[in-house]
């Protein structure tokens, strides 16, 4: 039997939260032995500042979960971590342990490397406690070759030998080809939404590596030529980006969509002119391949792993050349330049079945415990 690990529900990370639903889905259709447990919320529910809040957090995920852990996966022949943030779950001389690493960007600013988000003195003990993990663990499993390369030289730095792997993250069912009636009917409920002209999407936080910034100001460049709106899907803009909107010109162009569904998500990718994703730095990038998977042109960086995953289905520039991005943006209102892309992101989607995770998981589990 394999124990599936969780994230705390009140963390709200959705993206990984999908992706061990994936798994849990993925490994029971192969007809292997599964369940999936997670740290339940019990002092996180104590309502109390920020702060405080996520110090009571700390205590259900490291103090009272860890023992119902052992508990549950006591009659399970392998453990899969499916979120590197809970690595230090990993106990020695436990059964094999798997951990997928979706990146190790908060690990090396821990360790001091440069950085969009330079850690509090407590977030850089956490980063150490979760490299510690990771060096603990039988099987690391990164979702990127970029993120491999971190892995090569932080997680080996001591000697440890987790073995590692490349496995890279599957595209959810939801995020499919559409006829555009079905995907405008989902998208009704959003009346400023014009779907009558292309519009440029991006999807993601307000993380300073996402660049969101950079998103505003290439469509600032574009904006007398480009006939529809700029879309953001996903956390609502900050005050500061709002008003970099306002001075640039562009805030009566923009549609924020706060914590859309998947279904209206992969309806937006659907819908699209372009998916915008100029990205500083990505462990994996999956807007990427859920947009491609929908048919929709992506314009992105070369940053980390974003090129590695784009393939050749996209159009790439350094994040930093705005004019490029700008140029690129223009091409695609062509018909001809549109379908070309088009085509292109959906060859490589197919890169990334659910399918061949699993059976790549499988293997490598059947290769750690040969019981299973």
């Amino acid at each position: 039997m394999v124990c599936l690990v969780g994230n705390y529900a009140a963390d709200q990370w959705h993206s990984m939260d999908r992706f061990a639903r994936m798994m849990l889905q993925g490994l029971s259709s192969e007809g292997v032995a599964v369940r999936l447990v997670r740290p339940k919320p019990r002092l996180g529910l104590i309502q109390a500042g920020p702060f405080v809040q996520k110090w009571l957090g700390y205590v259900d995920k490291f103090i009272i979960f860890p023992r119902e852990l052992r508990r549950a996966a006591s009659d399970a022949s392998l453990i899969h971590i499916c979120d590197h943030s809970n690595a230090p779950y990993v106990q020695k001389n436990s059964v094999p342990t798997v951990i997928t690493c979706h990146d190790l960007l908060a690990v090396r600013s821990g360790l001091g490397e440069p950085s969009d988000h330079p850690p509090s003195p407590a977030g850089r003990i956490l980063q150490r406690w979760i490299l510690r993990g990771l060096r603990r663990a039988s099987a690391v499993v990164c979702v990127s070759d970029s993120t491999r390369q971190d892995a090569e030289r932080l997680v080996k730095a001591r000697g440890e030998t987790p073995e590692l792997h490349t496995i890279h993250l599957a595209i959810d069912e939801y995020f499919r080809v559409q006829p555009i009636a079905e995907a405008r009917l989902t998208l009704a409920r959003y009346p400023q939404l014009d779907l009558t002209q292309p519009f440029v999407l991006h999807v993601g936080s307000n993380l300073r590596r996402k660049n969101r910034e950079g998103v505003l100001r290439i469509f600032a460049r574009v904006q007398e030529r480009w006939p529809g709106q700029l879309v953001f899907a996903g956390e609502a803009l900050t005050d500061i980006l709002a008003g970099q909107a306002r001075a640039l010109g562009i805030a009566c162009r923009i549609v924020e969509i706060a914590g859309p569904s998947h279904e209206e998500l992969s309806a937006l990718y659907n819908c699209a002119g372009v998916l915008l994703y100029p990205s500083r730095s990505e462990g994996f990038g999956w807007p990427i391949v859920e947009a491609q998977a929908c048919g929709c042109p992506v314009l992105c960086s070369d940053s980390g792993a974003v090129a590695e995953v784009a393939g050749d289905g996209a159009l790439i520039h350094p994040h930093e050349d705005e004019t490029a991005f700008a140029h690129d943006l223009l091409r695609l209102l062509e018909e001809p330049e549109y379908q070309r892309w088009r085509a292109r992101s959906l060859k490589n989607a197919e890169r990334f079945s659910a399918a061949k995770m699993i059976r790549r998981y499988v293997e490598l589990y059947r290769s750690l415990a040969p019981a299973l």
